[in-house]
């Protein structure tokens, strides 16, 4: 049976479709096997390797500050290269990415709890900046690509959706199998009955606390345990969990690979139909990083959406490792709290599906707004959570993560969307077009707020306000503990609910009908 033939468009490339969609959506799912470890470095760093909470915060704000700044750098260089490349310059910088993604995102995890702090901050240090240079160099022109696979908003919707199912599955793996892999449920061994303790660095003055014989028998009736049982913390009354951090540095490297072989099946199917060199203007004038920053804080939607994303970053991205902990010391269930969290996706799957028709009748600002609001709600049924009886508290807390999931969700599915109209607007109201900076210092503020978060959580987690002691892990925090690290994690989702809101509903100002405006005079001004 014979092929059919390949349908071209004006310009003589292949027309866009379902190819473009599912490539674009493999390029953010490779994306997200790496980004979707972010929170695991902090629990790896915290629990197993056994880092000082208030060096682990100094560090990790030194390495996402520079995360931060790379990436204008990073989006300067590409916008300035003019080099002819085989496969395209957006594509080869996404592959040379991808290949120290491989390396990188293993090497921040590599297992060595016994030795010293500076050989654990070295490690540190250096593991993450080769992972987040890899990240960048794919990450950034990955974003900037969205506005030149297509000129047809529409047609970016989708491809923002489709980057969104992408990205969601992609995260999958890491947040919702990965801590079923190495978090491990501890059961009586009469023969090893006390194994678990050498998992943890018990601090001088805490021996007696951590004597054998406090493990032996179950706290709440007071029998000795039979093989089999459930072994519980003296101090929560919680089944006690163990992060296995050897197995970390494995499953890191095999997430590496598939998400390698996903960029480059992107790679190999989709079309770019725009001028990857169309940053330059005619005289050959070079990007200036500094004239497009200031340009860029007076671009209202490139900030609406920077806020939008930044709060989500401040709060998810923070909760993140204060839910994982609060998951492994409240509930006992440190190993299905990415199940859990799978909760908080479903609203965005079961919403993806009619994201472009919502998004053509009523317009991107109009859904993302509508969703921020239903955000605010779940923000505000998390903070409850705490308060209720502790056979209610997971329920709660999973119906106010479907509220905040569903704000998240319409969000997330244009938000790309949004950001390529943003760049658009940038050339509306400048007459300047610069996709790789204005997307890389959209990245800025995100990775800025992926710094910043998580690293005063992190300090704020071992001040006397949460109580958390790091050479203790997770089995000897105290029932004090866990109770402040839920009121810890409801009020950052709730920062972050509020973030959205403010982005998307007040700042940002591209409705429908400007949307049609802006379109209609770019349209001209090409024809000219």
């Amino acid at each position: 049976m014979a092929k059919k033939p390949v349908q071209l468009d004006s310009k003589g490339y292949r027309k866009f479709g379902i190819r473009d969609k599912l490539a674009y959506a493999a390029g953010d799912l490779g994306c997200n096997m790496s980004f979707g470890l972010k929170n695991t470095v902090q629990t790896f760093w915290l629990v197993y390797m056994f880092m000082e909470t208030g060096l682990f915060s100094i560090l990790l704000l030194l390495v996402q500050a520079w995360d931060a700044i790379n990436d204008p750098l990073i989006g300067s260089l590409i916008d300035n290269d003019r080099r002819k490349y085989k496969l395209g310059k957006y594509k080869t910088y996404i592959f040379i990415g991808a290949l120290g993604l491989l390396i990188g995102g293993a090497a921040v995890f590599l297992p060595f709890p016994n030795a010293n702090i500076v050989v654990k901050a070295i490690l540190f240090v250096l593991g993450y900046i080769i992972w987040d240079a890899a990240y960048t160099m794919a990450n950034v022109p990955y974003g900037t690509m969205l506005n030149i696979v297509s000129e047809d908003a529409g047609e970016r919707a989708q491809l923002s959706v489709f980057r969104s199912i992408g990205g969601a599955v992609g995260g999958m793996l890491p947040g919702i199998i990965l801590p079923m892999l190495i978090w491990q449920k501890v059961s009586f061994d009469p023969a090893n009955p006390t194994w678990f303790l050498d998992k943890i660095e018990i601090p001088k003055g805490a021996e007696s606390a951590f004597a054998p014989e406090n493990f032996l028998n179950n706290p709440l009736t007071g029998e000795a345990y039979k093989a089999g049982d459930k072994v519980l913390s003296p101090l929560t009354g919680g089944q006690i969990e163990v992060l296995l951090g050897e197995k970390v540095f494995w499953a890191a490297l095999i997430m590496g690979v598939i998400g390698f072989i996903f960029f480059v099946l992107m790679i190999k199917n989709i079309t770019i139909r725009g001028d990857e060199y169309g940053q330059l203007n005619d005289e050959g004038e070079k990007v200036n990083l500094i004239k497009s920053f200031g340009t860029f804080m007076k671009n209202r939607p490139a900030v609406g959406c920077t806020i939008a994303a930044m709060g989500m970053f401040l709060g998810m991205q923070s909760a993140g490792t204060a839910n994982t902990i609060m998951f492994a010391t409240h509930f006992g269930m440190a190993s299905l709290s990415g199940l859990v969290m799978m909760v908080g996706f479903l609203p965005m799957f079961i919403f993806m599906p009619f994201a472009t028709k919502l998004v053509k009748k009523y317009g991107k600002k109009e859904v993302a707004s509508i969703g921020s609001i239903a955000g605010l709600v779940g923000g505000a049924i998390l903070c409850c959570f705490p308060l209720c009886p502790m056979n209610l508290q997971l329920i709660v807390y999973m119906v106010g993560l479907i509220f905040f999931g569903l704000g998240m969700g319409f969000y997330n599915c244009v938000s790309w969307a949004m950001m390529g109209d943003a760049i658009d607007y940038q050339e509306w109201k400048f007459g300047k077009r610069e996709e790789s900076v204005v997307y890389a210092l959209h990245s800025f503020f995100r990775k800025l707020a992926q710094g910043v978060g998580p690293a005063a959580v992190i300090a704020i987690m071992g001040t006397s306000l949460i109580g958390y002691q790091s050479s203790l892990g997770t089995i000897g925090q105290s029932a004090e503990t866990a109770g402040r690290l839920c009121w810890l994690v409801a009020g950052l989702y709730t920062f972050s609910a509020i973030c959205q809101f403010v982005g998307v509903a007040l700042i940002y100002n591209i409705d429908k009908k400007t949307l049609a405006q802006m379109t209609s005079d770019l349209a001209a001004r090409k024809n000219k």
